[in-house]
Protein backbone atom coordinates (compact mmCIF):
# COMPACT_ATOMS: atom_id res chain seq x y z
CA UNK A 1 0.00 0.00 0.00
CA UNK A 2 1.29 3.69 -0.82
CA UNK A 3 1.05 6.56 0.83
CA UNK A 4 -0.56 9.49 -1.09
CA UNK A 5 -2.12 12.76 -0.26
CA UNK A 6 -4.75 14.65 -1.85
CA UNK A 7 -6.55 17.83 -1.91
CA UNK A 8 -10.05 18.30 -1.05
CA UNK A 9 -11.96 21.82 -0.42
CA UNK A 10 -11.24 22.16 3.28
CA UNK A 11 -7.51 20.13 3.92
CA UNK A 12 -5.23 18.08 2.87
CA UNK A 13 -5.76 14.09 2.78
CA UNK A 14 -3.40 11.48 3.62
CA UNK A 15 -4.85 8.13 2.37
CA UNK A 16 -3.04 4.56 1.16
CA UNK A 17 -3.69 3.29 -2.15
CA UNK A 18 -3.11 -0.08 -3.76
CA UNK A 19 -4.59 -3.46 -5.83
CA UNK A 20 -6.67 -3.28 -8.87
CA UNK A 21 -10.13 -3.46 -9.70
CA UNK A 22 -13.64 -2.41 -8.21
CA UNK A 23 -12.63 0.79 -6.08
CA UNK A 24 -13.47 0.44 -2.91
CA UNK A 25 -12.85 3.47 -0.24
CA UNK A 26 -12.13 2.31 3.65
CA UNK A 27 -12.64 4.11 6.38
CA UNK A 28 -10.80 3.54 9.47
CA UNK A 29 -11.98 3.45 13.20
CA UNK A 30 -11.25 5.70 16.09
CA UNK A 31 -7.80 4.16 16.42
CA UNK A 32 -6.29 5.03 13.11
CA UNK A 33 -4.83 2.59 10.82
CA UNK A 34 -2.18 0.88 12.80
CA UNK A 35 -3.79 -2.34 13.45
CA UNK A 36 -5.17 -2.50 10.00
CA UNK A 37 -2.00 -2.27 7.53
CA UNK A 38 -2.55 -5.63 7.26
CA UNK A 39 -6.21 -5.96 6.19
CA UNK A 40 -5.44 -3.64 3.87
CA UNK A 41 -2.85 -5.41 1.67
CA UNK A 42 -5.29 -8.20 2.15
CA UNK A 43 -8.06 -6.20 0.74
CA UNK A 44 -6.11 -5.09 -2.16
CA UNK A 45 -5.60 -8.63 -3.32
CA UNK A 46 -9.30 -8.36 -4.66
CA UNK A 47 -9.91 -4.74 -4.78
CA UNK A 48 -8.45 -1.30 -5.92
CA UNK A 49 -8.42 0.00 -2.45
CA UNK A 50 -7.69 3.59 -1.27
CA UNK A 51 -7.77 4.23 2.48
CA UNK A 52 -8.18 7.93 3.59
CA UNK A 53 -7.08 9.07 7.51
CA UNK A 54 -9.27 11.20 8.72
CA UNK A 55 -7.87 15.34 9.90
CA UNK A 56 -6.03 14.73 13.19
CA UNK A 57 -4.95 11.24 12.26
CA UNK A 58 -1.20 10.06 11.06
CA UNK A 59 0.73 13.04 9.60
CA UNK A 60 -2.58 14.32 8.09
CA UNK A 61 -3.64 17.72 9.24
CA UNK A 62 -6.19 18.75 11.96
CA UNK A 63 -9.27 20.72 10.03
CA UNK A 64 -11.95 23.00 12.01
CA UNK A 65 -14.30 22.89 9.54
CA UNK A 66 -15.10 19.17 10.23
CA UNK A 67 -17.94 20.27 13.30
CA UNK A 68 -20.32 17.38 13.19
CA UNK A 69 -21.75 14.39 11.81
CA UNK A 70 -23.03 15.96 8.36
CA UNK A 71 -19.13 17.68 7.72
CA UNK A 72 -17.49 14.46 8.59
CA UNK A 73 -20.03 12.86 6.24
CA UNK A 74 -19.85 15.28 3.18
CA UNK A 75 -15.79 15.26 3.94
CA UNK A 76 -16.10 11.49 2.75
CA UNK A 77 -17.97 12.25 -0.31
CA UNK A 78 -15.35 15.12 -1.09
CA UNK A 79 -12.53 12.91 -0.48
CA UNK A 80 -14.25 10.12 -3.07
CA UNK A 81 -14.55 13.22 -5.56
CA UNK A 82 -11.05 14.21 -5.27
CA UNK A 83 -9.95 10.44 -5.92
CA UNK A 84 -12.07 10.78 -9.17
CA UNK A 85 -13.80 7.50 -8.20
CA UNK A 86 -17.55 6.17 -9.55
CA UNK A 87 -19.52 4.28 -7.46
CA UNK A 88 -17.24 3.09 -5.26
CA UNK A 89 -17.81 -0.03 -2.11
CA UNK A 90 -18.29 2.19 0.72
CA UNK A 91 -16.21 0.09 3.95
CA UNK A 92 -15.34 1.04 7.43
CA UNK A 93 -14.89 -0.07 10.79
CA UNK A 94 -16.45 1.04 14.15
CA UNK A 95 -16.40 5.13 13.44
CA UNK A 96 -15.38 4.40 9.75
CA UNK A 97 -18.40 2.48 9.48
CA UNK A 98 -20.61 5.19 11.10
CA UNK A 99 -19.32 6.92 8.46
CA UNK A 100 -19.62 5.13 5.41
CA UNK A 101 -23.07 4.57 6.46
CA UNK A 102 -24.29 7.73 6.66
CA UNK A 103 -22.47 8.78 2.91
CA UNK A 104 -24.59 5.88 1.98
CA UNK A 105 -27.51 7.29 3.31
CA UNK A 106 -27.06 11.17 2.00
CA UNK A 107 -26.22 9.77 -1.81
CA UNK A 108 -28.01 6.49 -2.16
CA UNK A 109 -27.56 5.89 -5.39
CA UNK A 110 -23.92 6.98 -5.81
CA UNK A 111 -22.51 3.18 -4.05
CA UNK A 112 -22.73 0.32 -5.35
CA UNK A 113 -22.20 -1.51 -1.84
CA UNK A 114 -22.04 -0.98 2.05
CA UNK A 115 -19.98 -3.13 4.40
CA UNK A 116 -20.39 -1.91 7.63
CA UNK A 117 -17.44 -3.97 10.16
CA UNK A 118 -18.40 -3.69 13.79
CA UNK A 119 -19.51 -0.38 13.01
CA UNK A 120 -20.74 2.39 15.45
CA UNK A 121 -24.05 4.69 14.90
CA UNK A 122 -26.73 3.42 17.15
CA UNK A 123 -27.30 3.79 20.79
CA UNK A 124 -29.11 0.92 22.78
CA UNK A 125 -29.68 1.72 26.38
CA UNK A 126 -29.99 -1.50 27.60
CA UNK A 127 -26.42 -2.39 26.27
CA UNK A 128 -24.27 1.05 25.85
CA UNK A 129 -21.03 1.56 24.25
CA UNK A 130 -18.09 1.52 27.06
CA UNK A 131 -16.45 5.42 27.43
CA UNK A 132 -13.14 5.40 25.26
CA UNK A 133 -12.22 8.56 26.15
CA UNK A 134 -11.82 7.39 29.81
CA UNK A 135 -10.18 4.75 28.49
CA UNK A 136 -6.65 3.99 29.49
CA UNK A 137 -4.44 1.92 27.03
CA UNK A 138 -4.10 -0.65 29.33
CA UNK A 139 -7.64 -1.08 29.57
CA UNK A 140 -8.40 -1.24 26.03
CA UNK A 141 -7.39 -5.10 25.05
CA UNK A 142 -10.53 -6.71 26.99
CA UNK A 143 -12.71 -4.24 24.93
CA UNK A 144 -10.81 -4.80 21.28
CA UNK A 145 -9.82 -8.12 21.05
CA UNK A 146 -11.17 -11.52 21.53
CA UNK A 147 -7.44 -12.80 22.39
CA UNK A 148 -6.55 -10.02 24.98
CA UNK A 149 -3.02 -10.91 25.23
CA UNK A 150 -2.30 -11.33 21.69
CA UNK A 151 -3.75 -7.58 21.04
CA UNK A 152 -2.21 -5.85 24.24
CA UNK A 153 1.25 -7.16 22.41
CA UNK A 154 0.07 -5.99 19.35
CA UNK A 155 -1.55 -2.26 20.64
CA UNK A 156 2.02 -2.06 22.54
CA UNK A 157 4.51 -3.43 19.93
CA UNK A 158 6.08 -5.34 22.98
CA UNK A 159 6.06 -2.07 24.96
CA UNK A 160 4.11 -2.59 28.37
CA UNK A 161 1.09 -0.51 28.05
CA UNK A 162 1.68 0.82 31.85
CA UNK A 163 5.34 2.30 30.82
CA UNK A 164 5.32 5.89 31.23
CA UNK A 165 7.53 6.82 28.55
CA UNK A 166 4.79 4.87 26.20
CA UNK A 167 1.70 6.24 27.89
CA UNK A 168 3.27 9.89 27.02
CA UNK A 169 3.49 9.19 23.58
CA UNK A 170 -0.03 7.16 23.30
CA UNK A 171 -1.64 9.94 25.31
CA UNK A 172 -0.86 12.85 23.05
CA UNK A 173 -1.25 10.82 20.21
CA UNK A 174 -4.77 10.01 21.69
CA UNK A 175 -5.83 13.57 22.22
CA UNK A 176 -5.02 14.42 18.90
CA UNK A 177 -6.95 11.36 17.10
CA UNK A 178 -9.83 11.92 19.59
CA UNK A 179 -9.72 15.01 19.34
CA UNK A 180 -11.20 14.72 16.05
CA UNK A 181 -13.15 11.51 16.83
CA UNK A 182 -14.86 13.01 19.44
CA UNK A 183 -17.03 15.37 17.45
CA UNK A 184 -18.98 12.62 16.26
CA UNK A 185 -18.47 10.08 19.09
CA UNK A 186 -18.61 12.35 22.10
CA UNK A 187 -20.45 11.68 24.85
CA UNK A 188 -22.19 9.11 22.96
CA UNK A 189 -21.55 7.69 19.23
CA UNK A 190 -25.10 8.61 18.58
CA UNK A 191 -26.02 11.73 15.84
CA UNK A 192 -29.14 9.94 14.47
CA UNK A 193 -28.18 7.55 12.49
CA UNK A 194 -31.04 5.30 12.74
CA UNK A 195 -33.20 7.67 11.60
CA UNK A 196 -31.66 8.10 8.09
CA UNK A 197 -30.67 3.95 7.47
CA UNK A 198 -33.89 3.94 5.70
CA UNK A 199 -32.62 6.18 2.78
CA UNK A 200 -29.69 3.44 2.18
CA UNK A 201 -30.44 1.61 -1.32
CA UNK A 202 -27.05 0.02 -1.38
CA UNK A 203 -26.97 -3.86 -0.91
CA UNK A 204 -25.05 -4.04 2.37
CA UNK A 205 -23.17 -6.21 4.25
CA UNK A 206 -22.92 -6.34 7.94
CA UNK A 207 -19.77 -8.07 9.59
CA UNK A 208 -19.04 -8.55 13.69
CA UNK A 209 -16.91 -10.67 15.87
CA UNK A 210 -18.80 -12.74 18.15
CA UNK A 211 -16.71 -11.55 20.88
CA UNK A 212 -17.12 -7.81 20.42
CA UNK A 213 -17.06 -6.00 24.00
CA UNK A 214 -16.95 -2.70 22.38
CA UNK A 215 -19.82 -2.68 19.80
CA UNK A 216 -21.39 -5.66 21.18
CA UNK A 217 -23.37 -8.32 18.78
CA UNK A 218 -26.72 -6.74 19.52
CA UNK A 219 -25.87 -3.86 17.63
CA UNK A 220 -24.94 -5.67 14.20
CA UNK A 221 -28.95 -6.90 14.59
CA UNK A 222 -30.14 -3.47 15.51
CA UNK A 223 -28.78 -2.53 11.89
CA UNK A 224 -29.95 -5.58 10.61
CA UNK A 225 -33.42 -5.20 11.46
CA UNK A 226 -32.87 -1.34 10.20
CA UNK A 227 -31.83 -2.51 7.15
CA UNK A 228 -33.36 -5.77 6.06
CA UNK A 229 -32.01 -5.96 2.99
CA UNK A 230 -29.05 -6.39 4.50
CA UNK A 231 -26.47 -9.68 5.29
CA UNK A 232 -25.14 -10.21 8.45
CA UNK A 233 -21.68 -12.06 8.85
CA UNK A 234 -20.75 -13.04 12.60
CA UNK A 235 -17.09 -14.09 13.13
CA UNK A 236 -16.34 -16.45 16.04
CA UNK A 237 -13.15 -15.89 18.11
CA UNK A 238 -13.09 -12.45 17.06
CA UNK A 239 -12.98 -9.37 18.71
CA UNK A 240 -14.09 -5.90 18.05
CA UNK A 241 -10.52 -5.59 16.29
CA UNK A 242 -12.00 -8.28 13.71
CA UNK A 243 -10.05 -7.14 11.05
CA UNK A 244 -6.77 -7.50 12.98
CA UNK A 245 -7.77 -10.62 14.58
CA UNK A 246 -9.51 -12.83 11.30
CA UNK A 247 -8.25 -10.65 8.71
CA UNK A 248 -8.57 -13.30 6.17
CA UNK A 249 -12.40 -14.25 7.34
CA UNK A 250 -13.49 -10.51 6.90
CA UNK A 251 -11.92 -10.34 3.55
CA UNK A 252 -13.56 -13.31 2.40
CA UNK A 253 -16.84 -12.55 3.49
CA UNK A 254 -16.87 -8.98 2.01
CA UNK A 255 -15.78 -10.49 -1.38
CA UNK A 256 -18.18 -13.19 -1.37
CA UNK A 257 -21.02 -10.92 -1.36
Amino acid sequence: MELKTIQTAHVPVQYYEGGQGQPLVYFHGAGGLDLEQGFLKALAEKYHVYAPLLPGYGESEECAELRDMLDFTLHGWDVVDALGIKNPILAGHSMGGMIAAEMAAIAPHDVSRLVLIASAGLWLDDHPIPDLFSTMPFELPKYLFHDEAAGAKAMGANIELTDPAFLQVFLVRNARQLGAAGKILFPIPDRGLRDRLYRIKAKTLLIWGESDKLVPPVYAQAFQSALPHARLVMIKEAGHMVTFEKTGEVVSALSAQ
